[in-house]
């Protein structure tokens, strides 16, 4: 009687390997242009290294890794000038 994990399949492993990848080098700060480029080359290379993915199995993994790139809550600079306003102030710019 086996306890251990059922083996993962080539795409289970392609999609943790790709999650890594976007951890890992810095693609999340990327413009949406760069990310779109990175995405591409990442799952060609995915492709060629998990051989036995179909096309329509690469081009899965690319929408998880467009999904996982995108913020479930947008992140950036906060403008502190408007948040250090006090509430009556009016801004006459």
């Amino acid at each position: 009687m086996s306890h251990g994990r059922a083996k993962q399949t080539s795409m289970e492993i392609a999609r943790d390997e790709l999650f890594s990848h976007i951890r890992r080098c810095g693609v999340l700060e990327a413009e949406a242009g760069e990310r779109r480029e990175w995405m591409k080359d990442t799952v060609e290379y995915l492709g060629e290294r998990y051989s036995d993915l179909s096309k329509p199995e690469l081009e899965e993994l690319a929408q998880i890794g467009q999904r996982y790139c995108q913020p479930a809550i947008a992140y950036g600079p906060i403008d502190t000038e408007q948040s250090d306003r006090e509430p009556d102030e009016v801004s006459t710019t």
